[in-house]
């Protein structure tokens, strides 16, 4: 008995690839260099530390990132509305009852496959599924968290324009203190979702051999065809 045909199916436009990694790349700056602010190391130099200048480079780090970080972020969101299928944003909000309740299943049935492997026949889908998706919606909601406290941080220090949009945020949340607090927090939302990512990238990868690694350089997957 022959196998099941597959067909190579454009999935991932360019745009969407490009704001994978720029941002795969922002994210590791970003985290790196906030860890150092949040807990410097104390290093032992010859000269005065006021002339070495290395903390100095590791905060222009972590700004141009976020500079970064939020630039590929307006790229992507403008995409949810100019890209294909795929990409665009009811992939992530599902608004009517039948899209809602094909979401929840779906959900469930990805968690019994992935998650608690107690169902073997994989969910047949070509884009996001229905629990990828609410989990990038989840990430979308955190990274907007981020450029809010994050340049609100920002702003008493900057010159320029931008960050000054977001000086109302440290007063609204009380104080310097605690925005820092829930801007290094939700900095795990991304540490985490970045190693289960990659898991269940593999994970796929390994099982349904559809190309799901490879589709996020190339944008192409292998869908059965039916």
């Amino acid at each position: 008995m022959p196998g099941p045909t597959f067909d190579r199916l454009y999935v991932w436009e360019r745009p969407v690839r490009l704001y994978h990694w720029v941002t795969v790349l922002a994210m590791v700056f970003l985290v790196a260099t906030g860890f150092f602010i949040g807990t410097p190391p104390g290093l032992r130099t010859g000269p005065d530390a006021s002339s070495s200048y290395w903390f100095g480079w590791v905060r222009f780090l972590h700004f141009t990132a976020a500079y970064v970080f939020v630039f590929a972020f307006v790229v992507r969101v403008y995409w949810m509305f100019a890209g294909n299928k795929y990409a665009r944003w009811d992939q992530f909000l599902p608004l009517t009852p039948r899209k809602i309740k094909h979401h929840i299943a779906e959900m469930f049935s990805v968690l019994k496959v992935d998650i608690l492997q107690i169902q073997k026949k994989p969910v047949d889908y070509v884009g996001h599924n229905a629990l990828a998706s609410a989990s990038y919606l989840g990430l979308f909601a955190a990274t907007i968290f981020q450029t809010v406290t994050g340049f609100g941080l920002y702003a008493a220090m900057s010159p320029s324009w931008f960050p000054h949009l977001f000086a109302w945020v440290v007063p609204f949340m009380g104080g310097d203190g605690v925005v820092r607090q829930w801007h290094h927090a939700v900095t795990w939302v991304f540490v985490v979702f970045a190693m289960i990512h990659v898991y269940l990238a593999l994970f796929h990868d390994r099982i349904e051999a559809r190309g799901e690694v490879s589709s996020i350089i190339s944008g192409t997957r292998f869908v059965e065809r039916r």
